[in-house]
């Protein structure tokens, strides 16, 4: 997002206020986005992290080099934002696994809790998803290549 809805500080600020802190005084960051890549998706799965049914999500390794970013870590903070950037939940990252795609288990794609919250589900959203993008790098899509798998849980709504 080139520039961050004024509900991404605001709901920050609540949140710290909730916790007894606040901008000043905190040592706590956070970075906000909004999962996939269309509109419906985005706030379909916002929807399904605010009610606590999606608890895990999962980017291609690939992604992160190619976008310059870092892999999130345990305790990080994220604000998932619908695809307007409006702010619509806060998480915390409880656990990152980097595993080959084709290694990926019925129990994580339950907990990623998407359509029928079924591992063949699961697998053939993310092809789709993963082969699209892929194709803007003339790149094919490979149950090898490595996938992070992120869990967390929902910390302020």
């Amino acid at each position: 997002m080139e520039q961050e809805h004024k509900s991404v500080q605001k709901m920050w600020g609540n949140y710290l206020t909730s916790i007894g802190e606040n901008i000043s005084n905190t040592n706590k960051n956070y970075t906000s986005w909004y999962f996939c890549d269309n509109e419906k998706s985005a706030n379909d799965l916002a929807k399904l992290v605010k009610q606590g049914i999606k608890r895990a999500t999962t980017s291609l390794y690939y992604f992160y080099e190619v976008d310059g970013e870092t892999l999130p870590e345990e305790r990080e903070f994220s604000i998932v934002t619908d695809w307007d950037g409006i702010a619509q939940c806060i998480i915390q990252t409880k656990k990152v696994t980097v595993l080959p795609f084709k290694k990926v288990t019925e129990e994580f794609a339950k907990t990623e809790g998407e359509g029928d919250k079924s591992l063949k589900y699961w697998r053939k959203e993310h092809i789709d998803v993963y082969t699209r993008r892929l194709k803007e790098q003339e790149m094919e899509f490979s149950e090898d290549m490595l996938v992070v798998c992120e869990e967390f849980e929902v910390v302020y709504k």
